[in-house]
């Protein structure tokens, strides 16, 4: 134990003697691991954000859609009782009917058609919805004599802007008037995005809402989905035989992470900077062991080991790009977690995750692999030098 701790204090030493050749190339490796492990967290919150937005368009990993169709429409009460069928047998615990509708909503400004998104409860979880006030549609919400309503923030905006819970009321306008419950609000998908709203399908059903076209969609684990595609499949076109029967998924990751190549590469050019840092290093070591020739060889005559000669130059490298590690890391840390930077690079989320230990293992773990590998051939070196090289010297 004394041999290690006395190895790291020469090094140390050493490297406050050497301190201004040993900086410049330090500079280097800690730049270099700051690209490297800021990419790699980077990519982590952009892969986040990323995940967040195409889930709340198109489900999570992994949401299947089925569908059934053929030259007739399907009987309804059949159908849906084949697709209850489907979730009692496969347990599955999120399901939801879609289908899209237009509505006529009396707003203070006057009459506005509005696009309605007819859903189940479990829509919420199965698109990530993210409700910013009230709250989504529970089980029994159908139930209500006034049909509940999730709207978006220009919807709410265009309302006046009504306090949810004293008089959270919209007038539908149609063949029959309905005064509809406003229990939740949404962000807009977008910019200036036009007022939108969602309604349950048996409450749109009691309150005169056309159903266009719509699917039916589970969300199952991600591992399991390609074993219960045509399982699922099959069960449906038993009861369907000449109907045309069609199980897809319809999440962001049905053909593989979109956003992995961008980031390996980007990672790739970030190790390629690294390894230039790891150069310089190896640069500045072989000079400051020209240097030392006279040090060394004085050592040797003292009874220093070749092992303790090669302990003693490899832990300076080590323990100086250690240091440009972690100093490296905390910059990382400190780009990554910057708030400009989270909300660039992820702004569909809310809340952001935190700085991931696999970038900051990576990053510290590449430093040490540079000190190691410049600091070997100058080891290597200065093991060969005899104690007549001293004299010469």
């Amino acid at each position: 134990m004394s041999g290690v701790v006395s190895a790291f204090v020469e090094a140390w030493q050493e490297l406050r003697i050497n301190k201004v050749r040993i900086l410049l190339a330090l500079v280097g490796v800690a730049v270099s691991v700051t690209a490297l492990t800021s990419v790699v967290g980077v990519g982590d919150l952009a892969r986040e954000g990323f995940k967040v937005q195409a889930e709340r368009s198109q489900g999570r990993t992994a949401t299947v859609a089925l569908s059934v169709n053929g030259p007739t429409t399907p009987d309804p009460v059949r159908l849906e009782k084949a697709y209850q069928g489907i979730v009692e047998r496969y347990g599955i615990s999120y399901w939801t009917h879609t289908g899209q509708a237009q509505a006529r909503f009396q707003f203070p400004g006057g009459v506005q058609d509005v696009q309605m998104t007819l859903v189940d409860p479990g829509y919420g979880v199965i698109h990530r919805t993210d409700v910013t006030q009230g709250s989504w549609f529970a089980d029994d919400d159908e139930q209500r004599l006034a049909p509940a309503v999730v709207v978006s923030e220009a919807f709410y905006n265009t309302a006046g802007r009504p306090d949810l819970v004293r008089k959270p009321l919209a007038k539908l306008i149609g063949e029959q008037e309905t005064t509809a419950v406003i229990i939740g609000v949404v962000p807009d998908l977008f910019p200036q995005a036009p007022p939108s709203a969602f309604m349950l399908n048996g409450a749109a059903q009691s309150a005169g809402i056309a159903k266009g076209y719509g699917q039916f969609k589970v969300w199952v684990q991600d591992g399991q989905a390609a074993a219960l595609m045509p399982a699922m499949q099959a069960d449906l076109q038993m009861q369907f035989p000449d109907m045309y029967i069609d199980a897809t998924r319809m999440d962001y990751a049905a053909h593989g992470d979109p956003i992995a190549v961008a980031q390996v590469a980007v990672g790739a050019v970030a190790g390629l900077v690294l390894l230039l840092g790891a150069m310089g290093m190896l640069n500045i070591s072989m000079v400051t062991i020209r240097y030392r020739v006279r040090e060394i060889g004085i050592r040797r005559s003292f009874g220093a080991t070749s092992g303790r000669i090669f302990v003693g130059v490899m832990m300076e490298s080590l323990v100086a790009t250690a240091v440009a590690g972690i100093v490296g890391v905390m910059l990382a840390v400190a780009v990554v977690k910057n708030p400009w930077i989270q909300q660039k690079v992820a702004p569909a989320l809310s809340e952001y995750p935190p700085f991931p230990l696999e970038a900051a293992m990576l990053g510290f773990g590449a430093a040490v692999l540079v000190g190691a590998l410049a600091g070997a051939i100058p080891a290597l070196v200065a093991v060969r030098i005899k104690v007549i090289d001293a004299i010469r010297f």
